[in-house]
C-alpha cells in the first residue's frame, strides 16, 4: 500500500552529503519526494511510495552516510499524495 511521510533528521546532518544519500537510497527503493536542508540545521524529507520500502528508508537515515552524526529521526505517517515523479534534493 502506498503512503507517505514526512520525516525530520536532527544531528550533523548538513555539509555532509546527507541530501544526495537520501537521493541515492530513495532512487533504489523506488522511492519519490524531496529532501531539503531547513535554517535549524536538520533536514526534512518527504517520501512517498510503499510503506515497507519508506520503513527501510527511514532505517537508512537513521544510519546517515559516512560523515554524518544522525541524533534523532522523527517520523510522521501521512496520506498517499502522489505528487513527486522522482526524488530531488535542494
Amino acid at each position: 500500500m502506498k503512503t507517505r511521510a514526512e520525516i525530520k533528521v536532527k544531528g550533523l546532518v548538513q555539509g555532509v552529503g546527507y541530501r544526495a544519500f537520501a537521493k541515492r537510497v530513495a532512487e533504489r527503493l523506488g522511492l519519490n519526494g524531496f529532501a531539503q536542508n531547513m535554517p535549524d540545521g536538520s533536514v526534512k524529507i518527504i517520501v512517498e511510495g510503499e510503506r515497507e520500502a519508506i520503513e527501510e528508508f527511514i532505517g537508512e537515515c537513521r544510519r546517515g552516510p559516512p560523515l554524518s552524526d544522525v541524533e534523532d529521526v522523527n517520523v510522521k505517517w501521512e496520506e498517499y499524495k502522489g505528487e513527486f515523479d522522482n526524488f530531488y534534493y535542494f
